[in-house]
């Protein structure tokens, strides 16, 4: 893995958080893995979780108000200080330990996770099938990887829908660089087929916002987010809903 190509978001991580995490965008996200983890039968006692690429642990300060213990990796040590400083003020500091280290870093190491954590990551990566490769060495027999990754038929379908045809047709390919759009988009089935491979069994897919980018009036993303909330939650595990989330959410048995 290409360390020094993956992106890294010291510098910026203020812009982060009011850009990703205190939008509608990023509350929607949260509640959909929450969901889709609270509701698997290894999390309903305390665990020892790994949150890989970590960033500001918004989800991982929420899963250890739930009891468990977390260890918080990412390459950013901006990011991490900014997860610190939140776990004191949440009063979960005790349950949360934060490791600056890259993902093949962690690999290198012969210890595993019941549960491991690897969100909005693989499309920051120079090679993100041998991420997947590397997130098997963590996670133990038997164990569970939550997956989520950009979608890059989403990111097609919502362009063309917005009428962005030349920048389709050029292969979604942008003149300069946006700090926050993620470099490699991925596609669903490619993802899926790199986890196979790697000995991973596929046990649910999740779209992470099917409705929310598509709305015609914007400005409802946060006037109507509640009911906005409700209907993803109750279609996003449904096809053809769930393979137009802007995000997929694959949880995964190592086998």
């Amino acid at each position: 893995m290409k360390k020094n190509s993956d992106r890294n978001f010291d510098s910026i991580a203020d812009k982060f958080q009011r850009n990703i995490y205190q939008t509608s965008k990023g509350q929607l996200r949260q509640q959909v893995l929450l969901r889709d983890l609270l509701e698997l039968p290894e999390m309903q006692q305390p665990q020892q979780l790994l949150d890989v690429g970590a960033g500001q642990g918004q989800l991982a300060l929420t899963l250890a108000s739930h009891g468990h213990q977390l260890l918080l990796t990412d390459i950013s040590a901006e990011m991490l200080a900014v997860a610190e400083k939140n776990a004191q003020e949440l009063g979960v500091a005790a349950q949360i330990q934060c490791q600056q280290s890259s993902l093949q870093q962690l690999s290198e190491h012969s210890q595993t996770y019941a549960v491991v954590l690897c969100h909005a990551m693989l499309e920051w990566l120079a090679e993100p099938q041998q991420a997947i490769s590397c997130l098997k060495q963590l996670v133990a027999p038997g164990g569970i990887l939550s997956l989520m990754f950009y979608n890059l038929d989403a990111k097609r379908f919502g362009n063309l829908i917005y009428g962005n045809f030349d920048y389709v047709v050029a292969g979604l390919k942008q003149r300069k660089t946006v700090s926050l759009s993620p470099q490699h988009p991925l596609v669903p089935a490619d993802v899926l087929a790199w986890c196979e491979a790697a000995g991973f069994q596929l046990l649910s897919k999740t779209g992470v916002r099917c409705f929310h980018d598509y709305l015609r009036q914007p400005a409802m993303q946060q006037s109507h987010y509640q009911q906005l909330l409700e209907l993803e939650l109750a279609y996003n595990r449904q096809e053809p809903y769930a393979s137009l989330g802007k995000y997929i959410h694959l949880l995964l048995r190592a086998v």
